[in-house]
This record gives structure tokens, sequence and C-alpha cells, in this order.
């Protein structure tokens, strides 16, 4: 979808994955605020529309590249548990925002604790995820894994899968629910 590409760009790197996800992070945090300032149901549709699909793609992707790497760091593994545990919560609280009418005031109220969960998930990776990272993966292979992520982000889901609780669950299902994601968004195009 031409949204996205205008959201996440897919072709630009950073030359490492940390600063590829930093700069991810403040694409995720001007997204929230451009549907948060929205006036018209047709301008949040469009913002929400936008930010759902950065957010499956980026959270898919982290789950698939960046959990494994943190797993295989010396005392890792919470660290990622509790990053998964975060995005699994998000993943659902997103899926109920897309049933709901946008114009409502339940869409509102979930919006605003959907962001405030999103944001404080961000600000969760950037103090203990990044760091480690940082600290415990050479330069290289930093490098690689930001190569691995935006390719991971191509072949993403464009809308969020609760089932896919696990990076096992996202490489199983993901290639398959991103193809249904991607003609359920055509269909979408066009009968709107």
């Amino acid at each position: 979808m031409t949204q996205t590409s205008s959201v996440l760009d897919l072709d630009h790197t950073h030359g490492d994955l940390v600063a590829q996800l930093l700069a991810q992070h403040e694409q995720v945090r001007h997204a929230i605020y451009a549907v948060a300032a929205t006036t018209t149901a047709e301008t949040r549709q469009t913002t929400f529309d936008a930010l759902r699909e950065l957010l499956a793609r980026h959270e898919t992707a982290e789950e698939m590249i960046v959990r494994p790497l943190t797993r295989g760091i010396d005392r890792g593994w919470d660290v990622a548990a509790a990053r998964m545990d975060e995005e699994n919560e998000s993943k659902d609280m997103l899926a109920e925002l897309e049933h709901l009418d946008i114009a409502s005031v339940e869409f509102a109220r979930k919006f605003e604790k959907f962001a405030g969960a999103v944001l404080t998930h961000a600000q969760a990776e950037e103090t203990f995820e990044f760091p480690l990272l940082r600290r415990n993966v050479d330069a290289d292979k930093l490098a690689a894994a930001e190569r691995q992520l935006l390719l991971a982000e191509r072949i993403a889901p464009t809308h969020p899968h609760p089932s896919a609780r696990s990076t096992l669950m996202n490489y199983a299902v993901g290639p398959f629910a991103a193809m249904l994601d991607r003609a359920r968004d055509a269909i979408s195009e066009i009968t709107s």
C-alpha cells in the first residue's frame, strides 16, 4: 500500500540494527501523534491504517530478528520475554481497535491506552534492550541484522495477528498472514 511507503522506508539503511530501530521508533511516534491529531473520521481512518501497518510490520520483524539476538545474550532472555509480552498486549489492543467504529468515543479511549502502551514499549526497548545489543553484538552482526530486519518488514503481515505470540509462530504464520493481509488491503482499497 502506498500509505506505508511514506511512513516506513524499507530501503533506507542507518548502518546497524539499533540505529534503524531508533529511526523507526521516531516514525511510530509521529504516526501515533498523526492519528491523535485528526479531526475527521476519514483522516483518522487513513492515519490509523498507516500506523496499523507500520506497527504490524515493525513488531513482526522485531520478533523475528531482534528477539533472538537479545535471547542469545547473557541475561537477555528476561529482557526479550518482557518485550514480547508488551508486543503481544499491543497486538491484542490493535486488533481490537481495527474492529471499532473509528469515529466512536470507545475508539478514542482505547486508542489513547494503546498509544500509551506502544510508547512505553518503545521506551523499554530503548532503555533495556538496545543498549544490551550495542554492548554485546559486534558491528558486523548489527549491520547484517539491520538488513534482515528490513527484509522481514517487506514480507511481514500488514495487520496484527495476535495468534503469532512467539518468534517461531511469526515465522510459521507470517508469510501466509501477509499474503492474506495484502489481499484484504487490496479489496479494501477497491471498495472504499
